[in-house]
């Protein structure tokens, strides 16, 4: 694979060591972000758009954020740590002392996890290149030595505070009310962009305290250049003679354009305008970016979602137009929307199929643009073979991308065996009152018959559903065509037509275009806000 394909805009399904040792050549990518799960020992789930109004049991667990060290977590510390040439001595030698120091326990297991992934990160960074780490207190101070170790002490470049919420009530201890955002550079030749935020309205009050006849504020600065070196330009000026900052013309020049302001002494100062500041260069703790709550219009409802104003705060400083942006740890996309928005390349990588598909939402509703027309999807099915291969290896995230093809609602945390038949759920409006409808979905990966129709039938009957629509890997048997049959028709008042109530596709029919016939559909994940280029206007398919 070469740099150039590296770059394009590229979203990637799998393992993210697996993926950046693959897929990421050396030295290709210009910013890094990545919000790993923090080990905080809590699990999260991901909420979809309701639709009747009533509690859904559309909570899928996105991950837990729970770590354990297992006899895979030993193998990883040998064979990806300390017999793998490609890590350097020093991060064998700070994990083993690690290990010394903490032990054989979780948060060991997630360091463990950690530090094969930041060396792979620091191998796919330009020498200009920036990473920011996305932690919390519970393990910022071990990924902090992680981190000097990998990039050097010499690259570290900031420990960011983001101020998440106001308050926050903990038993017998002060409120944990921020993140960790750790910042290194790759080497010296690092990008910096300065960025700017607006003055407190305390500090506006204080500084920018005068006005002119426009009802513009300013503050007043220093034209005397007494005490600075270099010198300056001696001249009389309103009855004052002193060496001045500016030479005479220049003055001048400011007079004309109402620009000194006179003391009362008769002194004059220049008038800086609060219009014609960048204002504030951002400081190192972040109070300025509010976390997202239930009423803003870009939650999705994933679990840590992080305002796309703190994504674009990094992307802004640490990288330029075209330039390449890598979340490893994509979640529902965040950092890829920013750099969307700001004009860079990305490359964003998850391990769930539930993921890849709400960040294909994201960007089809935000920017409208499609995987495979404007973006790669690498690492999902595309043919039978590959979705069977995928059913072998994890029948649930099998399941999740089955769902994702047909933009469906997956139902709850199958792995504790609550899906009660439903592995999906699609909405559509119908009827006199045009009251939401609710279609099942169920998902086989194995053989099926025509049990399976009948059970379909009963869950149909149970949730008082509309419809019923079964996909399977296998092609469906004639009993079971029948059987889905002699369900009969679901009849639309507001589209005056009959549709079979029972519907059964293969994978293969579902990749080849052919999908199930059903009226038109309510989106099942909130939708994101659509983003509009500047002057763009009017309403854009």
């Amino acid at each position: 694979m070469t740099t150039e394909d590296a770059r394009a805009n590229t979203l990637y399904y799998g393992d993210n060591l697996a993926v950046l040792r693959e897929h990421v050549p050396d030295e290709s990518v210009d910013l890094v972000y990545l919000d790993p799960p923090f080990n905080s020992n809590a699990s999260y789930n991901v909420l979809f758009k309701e639709r009747t109004g009533e509690e859904s049991p559309a909570q899928i667990k996105a991950f837990t954020d729970t770590w354990e060290w297992t006899q895979e977590t030993e193998r990883t510390y040998e064979q990806d740590i300390i017999v793998n040439a490609a890590v350097p001595m020093a991060v064998k030698e700070m994990i083993t002392a690690f290990r010394q120091f903490i032990g054989s326990n979780a948060m060991m297991a997630y360091l463990v996890m950690m530090a094969p992934r930041l060396v792979e990160l620091h191998r796919v960074l330009k020498p200009t290149g920036s990473i920011y780490l996305h932690c919390d207190p519970t393990a910022s101070h071990y990924l902090k030595i992680l981190m000097d170790t990998v990039f050097g002490v010499d690259n570290f470049r900031n420990e960011a505070i983001w101020k998440r919420q106001s308050a926050h009530s903990d038993a017998r201890g002060y409120g944990a009310v921020h993140d960790t955002v750790l910042f290194y550079a790759r080497s010296s030749a690092y990008v910096w962009n300065p960025t700017f935020q607006p003055y407190e309205p305390s500090y506006v009050e204080q500084y920018y305290r005068y006005s002119d006849a426009n009802g513009r504020r300013f503050m007043s600065g220093d034209l005397s250049a007494a005490g600075l070196q270099g010198g300056g330009y001696e001249y009389e000026w309103n009855g004052i003679v002193r060496i001045w900052r500016v030479p005479r013309d220049t003055m001048q020049r400011l007079e004309s354009e109402d620009r000194i302001f006179y003391t009362r002494n008769g002194f004059p100062r220049i008038k800086r305008y609060l219009d014609e500041s960048n204002g504030m260069p951002i400081q190192d703790v972040w109070a300025d970016v509010e976390s997202l709550r239930s009423w803003h219009k870009e939650r999705l409802g994933y679990p840590t979602q992080k305002p796309e104003a703190l994504l674009e705060r990094i992307i802004q400083a640490s990288s330029n137009e075209g330039e390449v942006v890598l979340d490893p740890f994509c979640g529902c996309g965040t950092a890829v929307a920013a750099a969307e928005k700001l004009k860079r390349r990305w490359i964003g990588i998850d391990l769930t199929h539930l993921a890849v598909a709400l960040m294909k939402n994201r960007l089809k509703t935000t920017f409208n643009i499609d995987a495979g027309r404007d973006y790669r999807v690498v690492g999902e099915p595309e043919d039978a073979e590959s979705a069977r291969a995928l059913w072998e290896q994890d029948p649930f995230q099998f399941q999740y991308w089955a769902m994702s093809l047909l933009e469906a609602q997956p139902q709850a945390d199958q792995k504790r065996g609550a899906d009660r038949g439903i592995d999906g759920l699609l909405y559509f409006i119908d009827g006199q009152k045009r009251t939401p409808q609710k279609v099942v979905v169920q998902v086989k990966g194995g053989h099926v018959s025509a049990p399976a129709m009948r059970d379909l039938k009963g869950t149909v009957e149970r949730e008082k559903a509309a419809m019923g629509l079964f996909i399977t890997l296998e092609e469906p048997t004639r009993p079971m065509r029948t059987e889905a049959v002699s369900a009969g028709y679901y009849h639309s008042d507001i589209w005056q037509r009959d549709y079979p109530k029972i519907q059964v596709r293969t994978v293969s029919e579902l990749l080849s275009g052919e999908g199930f016939d059903l009226p038109a559909r309510l989106p099942s994940f909130e939708a994101a806000q659509r983003h509009r280029e500047e002057g763009e206007q009017g309403r854009l398919g």
